[in-house]
């Protein structure tokens, strides 16, 4: 081998040496507590909501050894469709009627791409592309979400998205023989903390 030919690969090898000690590293985060989501509604009598706090997402973060967010592998996040409750039992009775419970038990989205963009000193501003399913039908969605990185390497953020129930086949659900009916649109809001792995 060529003199100028060792001296390229050790450059390039000392070159890729170096690269390696600040590239990210892909770490495997899961929620903590499980995910807050409150489900909020509207109705010709009075506003409304329904609350869970039993949802699991897990995700893979790219994360730089100087601790920065450099980007988002993926996220999958469920929660079962029964723990949501308001404060009316009639309430929750016809929504899990109305979602079809029985046979779809999940609510769940799973990104296909995630954007990072930083958003103050810790600060994220996250924008997932995917899949949301509810009721046994999926649709494209893009949810952005409001992230920070902890002082301990936890990571939380929170978010909202509205949602016309129709779209995924439900009925918006009333309660009172029909005397008290919600509006076709719920904006859900969901909030989290994730650890590593």
């Amino acid at each position: 081998m060529k003199a100028s030919s060792r001296s390229n690969l050790f450059l390039l090898t000392l070159y890729l040496a170096f690269t390696s000690s600040i590239v990210h590293a892909q770490t495997k985060y899961q929620s903590v507590g499980g995910v807050k989501l409150v489900i909020e509604g509207t109705s010709n009598i009075h506003d409304w909501d329904m609350r869970s706090d039993k949802g699991y997402c897990s995700s893979l973060f790219d994360i730089t050894n100087t601790g920065t967010l450099n980007g988002v592998s993926y996220i999958n996040f469920t929660v079962p469709a029964e723990s949501l409750k308001s404060e009316h039992k009639g309430m929750d009775k016809n929504t899990y009627k109305a979602l079809n419970t029985e046979k779809y038990s999940n609510i769940s989205f799973t990104a296909s791409s995630v954007t990072v963009k930083p958003n103050g000193a810790a600060g994220y501003l996250l924008t997932a592309r995917g899949r949301l399913t509810i009721s046994g039908v999926t649709k494209d969605v893009v949810l952005t979400a409001n992230g920070i990185m902890n002082a301990d390497k936890s990571i939380s953020y929170n978010g909202a998205y509205q949602i016309k129930m129709t779209d995924y086949n439900v009925e918006p659900p009333s309660i009172m023989m029909g005397a008290i009916k919600t509006g076709e649109f719920v904006t859900v809001k969901f909030d989290l903390l994730l650890r590593s792995i």
